[in-house]
């Protein structure tokens, strides 16, 4: 039996674990991004509790502030939107970083 070449896999079989990823994080952010504390985390809590929280600078650039998107009034959508939009951004330079290395890979292998 010889072995199927990835070209010649159907699309669910090639992408069927990374769909299944993206509806697993999109679900993720759907049902518990709302759910999440407004509470400081990390870093600002720190900076709060011990006092210099006030020496922090801006960032130079702001994108998706607060995990919120600016025109959108209501917090849950916007929310739930921020998050989607970040998963999406996560999964599209994953799949980019991937196709570098797979073609990389494919470069070295016929250049040898």
């Amino acid at each position: 039996m010889a072995a199927t070449a990835p070209s010649e896999r159907s699309f669910l079989r090639r992408w069927g674990w990374a769909i299944a990823g993206l509806v697993i994080a999109a679900l993720v952010v759907i049902f518990l991004a709302p759910a999440a504390s407004s509470d400081p985390d990390g870093l600002d809590r720190v900076a709060e509790d011990n006092g210099f929280v006030e020496n922090a600078k801006d960032p130079p650039y702001q994108w998706l502030t607060d995990y919120s998107i600016p025109g959108i009034d209501n917090e849950t959508v916007s929310v739930v939107l921020a998050g989607l939009i970040g998963v999406g951004l996560v999964f599209a330079v994953t799949v980019g970083l991937g196709a570098a290395v797979r073609t990389a890979k494919k470069n070295r292998g016929s250049s040898a």
